[in-house]
């Protein structure tokens, strides 16, 4: 008598498909359990860095991008324009450690979605996940009062901060001198040359208003503790 063979079956067209993007495995395994538990979500995939991310995103297609900033190689804010690029129909949802008051609006401007904060809670991020994959765009009330005040021409709490005058790539070149790295870490870490990091740093110091290399190496990494990137 013929053995009948166990088939896979087949994915569940109803639930929307989610992409995990986080260098932490614990994290994405949480992550996993509470939206598998969902009766119209499931994962799809996961990846721990933003190479092998854009590899699953071409591959599986996921309907949702679901990833962290902080990630090894490559600034999660950099992942985000890349994939857009290259695929321009994804959507992604950025959750992070960080304050939203700094990385919300550039997350935004990137091309997501979306930004949660990881101490929101699972009901809060189950809510921004499908309101993005509703076409909308999710971020806390309390920063969408601060962007509309913005746009409204007011001035918000807290936009004062020097940092915010930083574009996207003086952002990232501050946040790594933080981290204590020198001219040719950065050089390497973001595909530019030396003397084009040496350019940002002064840039940076012009913006930030800091006299010299030495108060600038300070400031970030003063800055990076409070942010708990260290």
């Amino acid at each position: 008598m013929k053995r009948a063979q166990r088939t896979t079956p087949p994915p569940d067209p109803t639930r929307r498909r989610i992409l995990l993007v986080d260098d932490h495995p614990f994290m994405r395994a949480g992550l996993a359990q509470l939206i598998d538990r969902q009766a119209d979500l499931t994962v799809c995939g996961e990846a721990g860095n933003p190479s092998e991310a854009l590899e699953q995103c071409a591959r599986l297609r996921p309907d949702l991008v679901l990833t962290d900033l902080t990630m090894p190689g490559r600034s999660g804010l950099e992942f985000v324009k890349d994939l857009r690029a290259a695929q321009p129909d994804a959507t992604v949802l950025v959750i992070s450690m960080h304050d939203e008051a700094v990385y919300a609006e550039r997350s935004l401007r990137a091309g997501a979605r979306g930004y949660i904060m990881k101490e929101a809670g699972g009901e809060n991020l189950l809510a921004a996940i499908r309101q993005v994959l509703r076409g909308g765009i999710y971020v806390s009330s309390a920063m969408s009062a601060r962007i509309l005040e913005g746009l409204s021409g007011g001035k918000p709490r807290g936009s004062n901060s020097p940092i915010e005058k930083l574009s996207d790539r003086e952002f990232e070149v501050f946040q790594l001198i933080g981290q204590g790295k020198s001219t040719r870490d950065i050089a390497e870490q973001l595909h530019l040359s030396p003397k084009t990091v040496d350019v940002h740093r002064s840039h940076i110091k012009e913006k930030l208003e800091l006299k010299d290399v030495t108060a600038l190496i300070r400031h970030a990494v003063r800055w990076v503790e409070t942010q708990g990137q260290a």
